[in-house]
């Protein structure tokens, strides 16, 4: 299974997305957008900004979770990540994300 980004509306009429690795495993996941188009600029940004080490930031959750976010070229958040159990598996979560997310396809379950 190829890398994927899936995308879907929530009951509340807005889109998100996850981005899956080849494995199935979810890497990263992204805010509301209140449109389609909005939500693929996101996942245009991912693409991107995971190609720059210098937009991941390596962050601790308040109980000590290491867990990571991207930011886009304008600073804004575009995907965060699970919480980890170590940062060694974070930073794994974001070598995964900077293999997975320039080539991964997008997987439209908007509709579904």
């Amino acid at each position: 299974m190829a890398s994927r980004f899936v995308v879907r509306k929530a009951s509340n009429g807005k889109f998100h997305f996850v981005l899956k690795a080849t494995n199935g495993e979810t890497i990263l996941q992204s805010q509301m957008y209140a449109a389609m188009a909005d939500c693929t600029a996101g996942i245009d940004s991912v693409r991107m900004s995971a190609q720059s080490d210098e937009r991941f930031r390596r962050l601790d959750s308040r109980n000590g979770e290491p867990y990571f976010t991207l930011t886009a070229a304008n600073g804004q958040v575009v995907g965060q990540s699970e919480m980890y159990s170590s940062a060694r598996a974070r930073d794994n979560g974001i070598e995964s994300v900077k293999k997975n997310a320039p080539q991964a396809v997008l997987d439209d379950q908007s509709a579904v």
